[in-house]
């Protein structure tokens, strides 16, 4: 086994297909699976699952993904060091991220360091917190950001930034004042985030100490989609619990935003890494970048809000 097997197995996981790994390393497809078919015949086991155009690790596969991806990390940070190369950021981020940091502060953060570090690139994939978290012990990615935490003790966690949750109501709607409390809130039709939502969480928790169960909002609709519940809230479909750095992003004359009286504390937001693992140069390079620029980035995205 050499290390270009071990590279195409990694990058295949990564984009969970062949062809996308061929173009993202610059190999032929036919290299790439040759590389794939070499290797599981000398590991003696198969690694992927071809099915249609998408491609799945089998257990056998993931067993032996965290330590491609650890050896893979490891001979980067070996060249680089023997090239003192310290300066010199290079190659392939893969990132996991939830919506909201997604939308908001990771996008700034990767332009900041793109414009520091020109050969490197970025595989960024969004869902939600739940999701992203699992991805990450999954070995899917080096770092995640997420709004919200899990007990694992293998897992490090870096705030980067906080932010509001509100009320989107469509303009259309004739709510008086300035804010809303969750008794009359729940006259309205709500439109839902996906279930592993942590804005979601958040708010159903709050609801539910002051004695509203699930049931007692009528669900119109769930989308796992953001952009999609802020165009239905537009259209008048009903409201959502939504991030006020996001809609303000979006600066729609269709929606009104009101603070929630029972739910005006800030949610936090974090840079999340398994802790024990070897970073790869660039992975590490960027968390340092993170921690160092992440209250400049914030005050950024508030004064953006501000206008």
């Amino acid at each position: 086994m050499d290390f270009k097997q071990i590279e195409a197995f990694v990058n295949v996981v990564r984009y969970k297909s062949f062809s996308r790994a061929a173009d993202a390393t610059f190999f032929t497809q036919p290299t790439i699976s040759t590389h794939i078919s070499t290797l599981e015949k000398e590991l003696g086991t198969r690694l992927l699952d071809r099915r249609g155009r998408t491609v799945e690790m089998t257990p056998q596969g993931r067993k032996f993904y965290r330590f491609a991806v650890e050896m893979v990390n490891t001979r980067e940070l070996a060249i680089d060091a023997l090239n003192d190369s310290e300066d010199r950021v290079e190659g392939i981020l893969e990132l996991q991220t939830s919506t909201i940091p997604g939308l908001t502060f990771l996008p700034e953060m990767l332009s900041r360091f793109h414009d520091l570090h020109l050969k490197t690139r970025f595989y960024v994939d969004m869902s939600d917190s739940r999701t992203a978290i699992e991805n990450l012990i999954d070995r899917r990615g080096e770092l995640a950001f997420v709004g919200d935490k899990i007990n694992n003790s293998n897992l490090q966690y870096t705030k980067i930034f906080s932010d509001k949750v509100v009320l989107a109501v469509p303009a259309s709607f004739d709510i008086q004042g300035n804010e809303i409390s969750i008794a009359d809130a729940v006259k309205y039709p709500f439109i839902w985030r996906e279930s592993g939502s942590a804005t979601r969480t958040s708010f159903e928790e709050t609801a539910s100490k002051l004695g509203y169960d699930k049931s007692a909002f009528e669900v119109v609709a769930r989308f796992n989609d953001l952009d999609a519940i802020i165009r239905s809230v537009e259209q008048g479909l009903g409201v959502s619990v939504l991030s006020q750095y996001t809609l303000d992003r979006m600066h729609s004359n269709l929606i009104k935003t009101l603070p929630i009286k029972e739910f005006k504390e800030k949610r936090d937001f974090y840079m999340v890494s398994l802790k024990g693992i070897t970073h790869s140069p660039v992975a590490e390079a960027f968390s340092n970048f993170v921690s160092e620029n992440k209250d400049e980035a914030f005050r950024d995205l508030e004064e953006g809000s501000d206008k």
